[in-house]
This record gives C-alpha cells, sequence and structure tokens, in this order.
C-alpha cells in the first residue's frame, strides 16, 4: 500500500477520525456550539467561576485593606460622611465630586489599563 502522496506527505490510516492535516476539528466531530445564556453573558462566565474570581479578588482587596489598617465599617463610614457632605454643599458638590473623580482615576485608569494590556496578550 502507498502511503506517500504524491507531494510527499503521508497519509492518515483509513478511518482516521482525529484532527486534519490543517488542524482543524473535521466539521462531522465539531461539537455543536451552545449559545450562552443571558446569565453568563450578564456575569461574563458561568456563575461558578465568576463566583470564584470575585472571591480570590475580595480575598486579595481585603488583605490589601487589612494590611493598610482599613476596615469596612470606616469604609461604609466614610461613604455616608461623603453623602451628607455632597447633599449640604449644593452646587460645590459638582468641584468637589469632580476632585475625588480625579482622585480615584489616578488608582483606577493604571489597572484597567494595565489589565487591558495583559488581557490583551492571552488572545
Amino acid at each position: 500500500m502507498n502511503d506517500r502522496l504524491q507531494s510527499g506527505e503521508t497519509r492518515p490510516p483509513q478511518g482516521w477520525q482525529g484532527m486534519r492535516w490543517d488542524k482543524q476539528t473535521p466539521d462531522a466531530i465539531r461539537e455543536p456550539s451552545q449559545p450562552a445564556s443571558a446569565l453568563n453573558r450578564f456575569l461574563g462566565g458561568s456563575p461558578g467561576v465568576v463566583l470564584l474570581r470575585l472571591a480570590v479578588m475580595s480575598l486579595a482587596v481585603g488583605a490589601l485593606l487589612v494590611w493598610m489598617d482599613i476596615r469596612p465599617d470606616e469604609i461604609f463610614y466614610a461613604l455616608e460622611r461623603f453623602v451628607h457632605r455632597i447633599w449640604f454643599m449644593g452646587f460645590d458638590a459638582v468641584r468637589e465630586i469632580l476632585r475625588y473623580i480625579v482622585a480615584g482615576a489616578v488608582i483606577v485608569v493604571p489597572i484597567w489599563l494595565l489589565m487591558r494590556l495583559f488581557g490583551a496578550r492571552g488572545r
């Protein structure tokens, strides 16, 4: 039996159902793709995986906050004071809010940029 094609490539055994030579899965054995449910699309993945990711991120942020000696009740109290200050300030609130936005952006934007850069490498 001639195992060589004219181009010099070898043939797969007869009846072989593995990968094609071009590394594509044959259409006959390709699993039909399941459409993502509305919940999966909303969460960005399956609920279990998202819950695990949130737990790991919460652990990391919580450890950082404990290291910086910041407690959750202090965060809620500061948020309450912030809302009261904004409420009583009136039109000066816009300036104060912009100050908070800029202060937060100093942390958030570089983290977002790093996440986008490292996320793009994996695609």
